[in-house]
């Protein structure tokens, strides 16, 4: 069953394709290519933050984030984020396009931290840095008429969030391409779960000595494939059994609704080598973006991978 987590107070806007929200003091002191050149454009204390990416001008996404008093955001390009946020864009998001970026600031001018949205596959992912540059969140997105209550409505663009695996795909109903494409190419491998994306492509999950990813468009054909366990290096393969999500161990969990408020459960597997578990590798969807989270042994971060 999947879980629904709800967060924050205020609200920051953000347009269909792009947007972000920025997160003050409070958050930043509890967490740990395409660039633009860019300088302080705009001076904000408003609680939202919009940006039109279709003809019509409106802003139709809107992304959570409790702001301590005090702090504001200037709005800035890419050229002026600090080095450590354009890596790990880089690194985490092959291809990205940078949209926006935001210095959040106090009254005083010290730096609290850096919000940044970016087009990852033609969907928007708003980020949320510290001052130094750490990554801590992937920031929540909603639509208009759910801003209040539970944040997302049936049919609406995060309505999977309802718990009732939409988007999961059974197996013996993958398109034909798709099953012929995995039998061919990879024979050995273990299908576990396939799932329908909002654009419609397809995402299937599978393992043969480790844990992957395989992309296809909306027609069946080939995208990408990643290994969501890339810190694992052994001479024996690891044992993946699939787990619930309540098999995870509880600061896991805490973990997950905090970096990803409002994320939507869709499979893991613990990962056991030489008898001695190493940890769980977790399928999430964060806003109609699909993320592999390695958590180890005791449900400790090792690495987020963006899937699709």
């Amino acid at each position: 069953m999947r879980k629904t987590i709800h967060s924050g107070s205020f609200i920051l806007s953000l347009a269909i394709l792009l947007f972000a929200v920025v997160s003050c003091q409070k958050e930043m002191s509890a967490t740990n290519t395409t660039h633009t050149s860019g300088s302080t454009a705009t001076t904000s204390t408003s609680s939202t933050i919009g940006v039109a990416t279709d003809s019509s001008g409106r802003d139709s996404v809107f992304i959570i984030q409790s702001c301590d008093h005090g702090y504001f955001r200037d709005s800035i390009g890419a050229s002026a984020l600090p080095d450590s946020i354009l890596n790990y864009l880089t690194a985490n998001y092959p291809g990205y396009t940078f949209i926006k970026g935001f210095v959040i600031k106090d009254s005083a001018g010290s730096v609290g931290g850096y919000v940044v949205v970016i087009s990852y596959n033609g969907k928007p992912v708003g980020l949320l840095f510290g001052s130094s540059g750490n990554f801590q969140r992937v920031l929540e997105q909603r639509e208009g008429g759910d801003i209040d209550g539970k944040g997302w409505h049936e049919g609406g663009r995060f309505g999977d969030r309802d718990g009732l695996h939409r988007d999961t795909i059974a197996l013996a109903s993958l398109p034909s391409a798709v099953s012929s494409y995995m039998t061919s190419n990879y024979p050995a491998d273990t299908l576990i779960r396939a799932y329908q994306n909002v654009d419609s492509s397809i995402l299937v999950i599978s393992r043969d000595n480790g844990l992957f990813a395989t992309m296809f468009s909306s027609s069946g054909v080939f995208v990408k494939r990643i290994s969501l366990m890339p810190h694992i290096i052994s001479v024996n393969p690891p044992v993946l059994q699939n787990i619930a999500q309540d098999s995870i161990p509880a600061n896991g969990l805490n973990l997950l609704s905090t970096t990803f408020p409002n994320y939507v459960f869709e499979s893991a597997v613990s990962i056991t080598m030489n008898s001695q578990l190493q940890g769980y590798a977790v399928v999430i969807d964060a806003n109609n973006t699909k993320f592999a989270v390695w958590l180890d042994a005791s449900g400790n971060l090792v690495a987020i991978l963006p899937i699709w």
